[in-house]
């Protein structure tokens, strides 16, 4: 598959590296970020013009990102909620949406711009949670440019910079994302068992 998509952009160009980011962006389980580097190499071997790549790859990014908004909102909720309804019940249901809503109005401006390209395998759900918890489209749009420009300007930059070991600078950045992500993880783990093993206030 990775091959098979590096080859499809290779041949086609800033139209294959849009079709795929979209498609990415969504929720598909694609080498992005490996794309991205390899997209810089072209552009520094002249196969591709860099900012034509990063405005191709930044818009492509940002509608794939916008129609998984629409999918958490008018239809991720109810979903969620039947299938929550069915395990614990109505009070089970509105208390998961309530802590979903609540997360993102807190912290959703930082959780859609880490996971536009720092967080990247976490993108596609905080899309969906971002539409379930009505968080306002604007703001969500605004991060979400941001953070994917940012994220394709980076990887594209070094990939044009060390177009020569594309493929270790990939799998290197990718092993850092799935190690923050696991860090991450951990961490939120250790503050949800604190809080519950933490005795109540008098």
């Amino acid at each position: 598959m990775q091959e098979q998509l590096l080859a499809f952009v290779s041949q086609y160009g800033a139209p294959a590296l849009f079709l795929v980011v979209i498609v990415a962006s969504i929720g598909a389980p694609l080498p992005i970020a490996l794309l991205l580097i390899v997209t810089g190499s072209l552009s520094q071997q002249g196969a591709m013009n860099l900012w034509t790549a990063i405005m191709v790859a930044g818009t492509g990014s940002v509608l794939g990102d916008l129609a998984g908004y629409a999918i958490g909102r008018w239809g991720g909720g109810a979903l969620i909620n039947r299938l929550i309804n069915v395990i614990g019940g109505a009070k089970r249901a509105h208390e998961v949406m309530g802590q979903i809503e609540d997360r993102m109005q807190r912290r959703g401006r930082l959780y859609i711009f880490l996971t536009r390209w720092l967080l990247s395998p976490l993108g596609p759900w905080v899309n969906l949670a971002s539409g379930m918890a009505r968080y306002p489209w604007g703001h969500f749009l605004l991060w979400d440019i941001v953070g994917e420009f940012f994220g394709a300007a980076l990887y594209i930059i070094l990939g044009q910079i060390f177009s020569d070991s594309v493929v270790a600078l990939g799998s290197m950045l990718g092993d850092l994302t799935w190690g923050v992500l696991a860090l991450t993880v951990a961490l939120m783990i250790g503050r949800a068992l604190f809080s519950y093993r933490r005795p109540p206030a008098a």
